[in-house]
């Protein structure tokens, strides 16, 4: 698990896992003799996914942000075998804790939406049974446009949000509800997007000249960058399409650094656009991106 120096922010990779999802709705409209060359699908159709967050510790601050937490411990085994969670390859805990952190230490958690693969982590079953908060001393901070949508979404979206991730988090008193392009402090901000879900934010970390941004559902895997490659769990696949071209063709001229949640084999890449096509440099760590790159 990788770590990096950028300006005041010191980022560390937080792999909380592996599960799997269907290719097909991974894939959209993209046929399945295309994607399963990127991307190869088990027995049973499903793709290997990476639940990969990011901590960011602040020297102009003190505040330790943790961008997601993973899928969390609270599954049953069926739900655990239909997603093959694999918390044997890594986990939330002890990926912290490899980086010499404790959950007390987290101040703020950024939550780029509350989709159970990216938020089930907040709370977990204790020795009596009882919902349990991970971090007890963060900050919950999620769009005001997005917390509305998990609270009230639509019959296509409802199965991605469970009640026993987003009841601890609105019983909590600790909710921040917070707007579009929300400032967190200087260098750390967000990039709101609206075609997976609404009110998707996107961390971005900008220091020593360079632009590090939060992938999350914008494109899960390095295979969905290519304009048409958008996933059937898009609320607003048209909005995607149109949220891919602007911040691609941004990413490509201006060098931007994209960190991977889902991607099994990519931590980190950067875009590249040839003859109007966009494509990935992969092959990154975060470790490897130091000021000398």
């Amino acid at each position: 698990m990788s770590h990096l120096k950028i300006g005041p922010f010191s980022l560390y990779t937080i792999e909380t896992g592996r599960f799997r999802l269907d290719g097909g709705a991974m894939f959209g409209v993209v046929p399945k003799t295309l994607w399963n060359r990127q991307i190869e699908a088990d027995n049973k159709n499903r793709i290997p996914m990476a639940m990969r967050c990011l901590l960011i510790e602040s020297e102009q601050t003190g505040r330790c942000y943790l961008v997601d937490n993973g899928i969390g411990t609270k599954f049953n085994e069926k739900y655990e075998q239909i997603y093959q969670v694999d918390h044997q390859h890594s986990n939330l805990l002890d990926s912290l804790s490899y980086h010499g952190f404790a959950p007390e230490d987290i101040t703020d958690l950024i939550f780029t939406h509350l989709h159970f693969d990216h938020c089930g982590g907040t709370t977990f079953y204790d020795k009596s049974g009882e919902l349990s908060h991970t971090f007890p001393n963060a900050q919950y901070h999620v769009t005001e446009t997005h917390w509305k949508t998990a609270n009230n979404p639509n019959a296509r979206e409802t199965a991605s949000f469970f009640e026993e991730n987003i009841g601890p988090i609105k019983e909590s008193g600790r909710l921040n509800l917070v707007g579009d392009q929300h400032l967190f402090e200087e260098g750390l901000s967000t990039l709101i997007v609206n075609g997976h879900t609404l009110g998707q934010q996107l961390p971005v970390i900008k220091a020593d000249n360079r632009t590090h941004v939060f992938a999350a559902d914008l494109f899960p895997t390095a295979a969905h960058v290519p304009l048409p490659w958008i996933m059937g769990y898009d609320m607003r696949p048209i909005n995607t399409l149109e949220e891919k071209e602007d911040i691609l063709n941004r990413a490509s001229s201006e060098g931007w650094f994209f960190f991977m949640e889902h991607d099994s084999q990519h931590e980190v890449i950067q875009i590249e656009k040839d003859d109007g096509k966009f494509r990935p440099k992969t092959g990154l760590r975060l470790g490897d991106l130091d000021k000398r790159w």
